[in-house]
């Protein structure tokens, strides 16, 4: 990232909270989420087989993995635009934000505990 995009202000709201992740390219402001229903949409145009196939492509910024990564996480921002900026230059700056809102899927995620619980003794108790 260039010092004027780091002193920059973000315009758009990002929820960081819900995985949310700004990303510029150019001066084009975007919003990138890693919403399940959006993973699976790349996930199949990309041919993944799992998870970390998607994670190694979008993070190594691998070409049609970042196109439609950026086009598919998107929530916010002009997206069209976006991708007309696009140039190599903005990859490194894709793959960590890739990297960011990927990541959020795994920060803290314990799973169900209590349900894993209540099926253990409703097992032990059958």
């Amino acid at each position: 990232m260039t010092s004027e995009k780091k002193s920059k202000v973000f315009p758009l709201p990002v929820n960081e909270a819900r995985g949310e992740v700004p990303l510029w390219i150019g001066n084009i402001p975007i919003v990138l989420a890693a919403e399940m229903e959006r993973l699976a949409g790349l996930s199949s145009r990309l041919q993944c087989r799992s998870l970390n196939e998607l994670f190694q492509r979008l993070t190594s910024v691998e070409l049609s993995a970042t196109l439609a990564g950026v086009e598919l996480l998107a929530v916010r921002g002009d997206v069209k635009g976006a991708l007309s900026k696009l140039s190599l230059k903005h990859f490194a700056d894709c793959g960590v934000a890739f990297s960011a809102v990927l990541a959020h899927h795994f920060d803290g995620d314990e799973g169900n505990e209590e349900a894993v619980e209540e099926k253990t003794a409703a097992d032990k108790t059958e």
